[in-house]
């Protein structure tokens, strides 16, 4: 009987315990808040103090990862491809999609906001204030992508100076011979070490995410929607569509591959990003999905995925297509249809350079604002609503990364159908592990 109880528990996955824990960590808020509203021991100990720092050491672990892995496995990825033609095909396909689906969920978006009509004049009477940073303009974006130092881009984590830099080492070591062959040698087994240690971090995202969903139910009521709650239903929908009908459709046109296989193994990437709403500390999750649970080479994954982590970011671009008409709509300024345009287009290169940390779209919406001249003040109205969008909307961002990283490993010929149809490589964290030894043999 024990032996039985023991082989459930082990059966039981590493998504099904994620689950159990944003589970259990809304239900522990919720009751904490409503039992407690006032109490300063729960505040000061449990939210800012047991629960803060649990979700924050979690969070930090995934970013610790970040820049050793990108660099990595992308310096492995890189030399792999002696042929520089392969490369600048990898990296004109990679690029072209990311801005492809970025441009269709900002049409989407600001289409729905105009149909449907979130703002309410009447919002305008309020105080609105807010302070947002500056955002760069698109010639800085340019000019920042090459690194004057490529040590302090890794300590700061600039994502893309440092995929620059590791593209450019990665190449020089595919054409110095045998030199090279030595070094590339190196980084394929520190590329096997980093990989093992984003497995032991993934058996710790249960208990960070009880922590971080436990937190985040104790801090945000349902008095924050208030009267945008209009808005937050719209952009949620539009992010559904875009996940679950917009990239799946893009799959089967372009891979043949099943949609529901991909959604299938894609949930805890899914999760993680929703728990921690960074493109970039989930990265280390992506890549090892993408590679053992849905067979995608290293040379590909190692490329499209840390890129996507800059360029993709489909969720942030629907939040700022909606918001930008919402915001109109609210201050009663008409939009031309050449507004509209320069939405799509700014908003859709603004893409580019975007931090995929939390809350770095509304500074890039500040932006997009701004060009078609509404006032950035209008942000405060929905500044209350975004980090909760924010977390669905990064979660939007990683599966589209997954899914441009399926459709070009399945073109380029360097992708295992096998292990992608493979329903028992993502069911649990066991068996993930036997599928990345497995693909080693």
């Amino acid at each position: 009987m024990k032996e039985h109880s023991v082989s459930k528990q082990r059966k039981l996955g590493l998504t099904s315990k994620i689950l159990i824990g944003m589970a259990s960590g809304i239900i522990l808020g919720l009751l904490l808040r409503n039992v407690f509203p006032d109490s300063l021991f729960i505040k000061e100990y449990i939210t800012d103090g047991f629960l803060h720092v649990i979700g924050t050491i979690f969070i930090s672990s995934l970013k610790m990862l970040v820049v050793p892995l990108v660099f990595i496995s992308l310096v492995c990825g890189t030399s792999s491809l002696s042929d520089p033609s392969k490369l600048g095909r990898l990296g004109g396909k990679t690029i072209a999609f990311y801005l492809f689906t970025t441009a269709i969920a900002l049409t989407i978006a600001i289409l729905a906001a105009v149909l449907i009509h979130p703002g309410n004049a009447s919002l305008a009477g309020n105080a609105l204030e807010f302070t947002v940073k500056d955002a760069p303009s698109l010639s800085e974006v340019i000019i920042n992508i090459v690194p004057t130092n490529p040590m302090q881009a890794m300590s700061e984590g600039n994502m893309l100076q440092i995929i620059i830099f590791a593209v450019i080492f990665g190449f020089a070591i595919s054409h110095i011979g045998d030199k090279g062959t030595r070094v590339a040698t190196f980084f394929n087994d520190l590329n096997d070490v980093i990989m093992r240690v984003v497995t032991l971090i993934m058996q710790l995202a249960p208990y960070g995410v009880f922590a971080l969903m436990a937190k985040l139910s104790l801090t945000l009521g349902l008095e924050t929607f208030g009267s945008v709650v209009k808005y937050f239903c719209l952009v949620v929908i539009v992010l559904f569509i875009q996940g679950l009908v917009v990239y799946p459709t893009l799959l089967k046109l372009f891979s043949g591959l099943s949609p529901l296989m991909f959604l299938r193994k894609i949930r805890d990437v899914q999760l993680f990003a929703f728990s921690t709403a960074s493109s970039n500390a989930t990265l280390p999750v992506t890549i090892e999905t993408a590679e053992h649970r849905m067979g995608v080479d290293n040379k590909i994954a190692s490329f499209t995925l840390p890129l996507g982590a800059t360029l993709n970011m489909d969720g942030t671009a629907i939040m700022q297509g909606v918001a930008t008409v919402f915001i109109a709509q609210v201050f009663g300024i008409e939009l031309s249809i050449m507004d509209y345009a320069t939405v799509v287009v700014t908003a859709t290169l603004a893409s580019i350079g975007t931090a995929g940390v939390p809350g770095v779209g509304l500074i890039m919406l500040a932006m997009v604002l701004n060009q078609v001249g509404l006032p950035v003040e209008g942000i405060a109205l929905i500044i209350g609503v975004d980090r909760m969008l924010d977390m669905i909307r990064t979660a939007v961002n990683v599966t589209g990364d997954a899914v441009a990283t399926v459709i070009i490993a399945k073109s380029e010929g360097e992708f295992n159908e096998d292990i992608f149809n493979d329903s028992q490589a993502g069911k649990a964290a066991k068996s993930f592990e036997e599928q990345v030894l497995n693909a080693k043999k």
